[in-house]
C-alpha cells in the first residue's frame, strides 16, 4: 500500500494545496509462510478512484479501511476542502467546488493516469463532505459515477433563514454567506443541490448512482429525510437508510463498510 502526500499550485484556491493518496499497487503475492495468496478478481480490472471529503473542522486525512481499497482494488484522494463546504465561494481563492470537479480531477488524471472516466471514479464524504459528494457529484455527473453521503449537513434551507448580525453554534452568518452565497438567494443557486436535481432533469443527464445514510439519533436526521423525501418525489432512484447512531466514526464507519462493497463490487 502506498501512501502519498502530493503538493501542486491550484489556480481555483490561488495558493499552493496538499492532499493525500492511497494506492493499493504492491498487494503481496504470497503470505509469510511462502504459501501463494489467492487471486483477487477485482486486480484484474483497471483501478477506480474514491475521492474521499471530510468534515467540518476536518482535513486530509483517510477514514476509509486500507484492507478494502486493496480487496476492491481502489486508489484514495482525500483533498482539503478547508472549512469551504465544497462551494465554491464568494471570494478569491474560495471555489472549492471547482476545484475537485475540474481542477483535482484533471491533475489525477495527468500525473497518474486515474479516475479517466466516470464509470471508474466516485466520491464519498461524511457531514459536511456528505454534502460535498452530493453537491459535487450532481454538479458533475459526467465526472463522478456513484456518490455515498454520510450524515450530510444539508443545510442549505436553515443557511436560507440567516440573517446579518446573526449566528448559530458553529457559526455566523457571514461564514455561510461566504460558503453559500447570499442566504436570500440561497434556494434558487446551484449552491442548493435540490436546483441541481431539477437542472439535471431538465436537461435529461443521467444522475449518479446516490447512496445516503443517517442515524436516527444524529441531529441532522430530519435534513436527510427530507431530501430522501424530494429525491423521491423528483424520481431520482438512490440508496437510503437509516439505523441507531448519531454523528460520529462509529456510524459512519459502519455505513463504510457497507457502501463500499455495493459501490466497488
Amino acid at each position: 500500500m502506498a501512501n502519498l502526500t502530493i503538493r501542486f499550485f491550484s489556480d481555483c484556491l490561488k495558493r499552493r494545496v496538499t492532499f493525500q493518496m492511497v494506492l493499493p499497487n504492491d498487494v503481496p503475492v504470497q503470505r509469510m509462510d511462502g504459501a501463494e495468496i489467492p487471486g483477487n478478481p477485482y486486480q484484474s480490472r483497471p483501478m477506480k478512484t474514491l475521492f474521499l471529503l471530510h468534515g467540518y473542522t476536518g482535513d486530509a486525512d483517510n477514514w476509509v479501511p486500507e484492507e478494502l481499497a486493496v480487496k476492491y482494488n481502489f486508489a484514495i484522494v482525500i483533498p482539503n476542502g478547508e472549512n469551504g463546504f465544497w462551494l465554491d465561494g464568494i471570494s478569491t481563492g474560495h471555489a472549492f467546488c471547482t476545484f475537485l470537479g475540474e481542477e483535482l480531477i484533471g491533475y489525477v488524471r495527468k500525473t497518474f493516469g486515474l479516475a479517466m472516466t466516470k464509470e471508474d471514479t466516485y466520491i464519498m464524504g461524511l457531514s459536511m463532505g456528505g454534502f460535498g459528494a452530493l453537491h459535487t457529484s450532481l454538479a458533475y455527473p459526467d465526472v463522478f459515477g456513484k456518490a455515498a453521503c454520510l450524515s450530510s449537513a444539508l443545510i442549505v434551507h436553515e443557511v436560507a433563514e440567516m440573517t446579518p448580525g446573526n449566528s448559530n453554534p458553529v457559526a455566523n452568518y457571514e461564514y455561510y454567506r461566504e460558503c453559500f452565497g447570499d442566504p436570500e438567494t440561497v434556494l434558487e443557486s446551484e449552491s442548493n443541490p435540490e436546483v441541481l436535481v431539477k437542472k439535471l432533469k431538465a436537461e435529461g443527464k443521467a444522475f449518479p448512482e446516490l447512496f445516503m445514510c443517517c442515524g436516527t439519533e444524529d441531529f441532522l436526521i430530519e435534513n436527510n429525510r427530507q431530501m430522501h423525501r424530494f429525491l423521491e418525489e423528483e424520481q431520482v432512484p438512490h440508496t437510503y437508510c437509516e439505523s441507531k447512531g448519531v454523528h460520529d466514526m462509529v456510524f459512519w464507519r459502519e455505513y463504510v463498510e457497507k457502501f463500499i462493497p455495493l459501490m466497488f463490487g
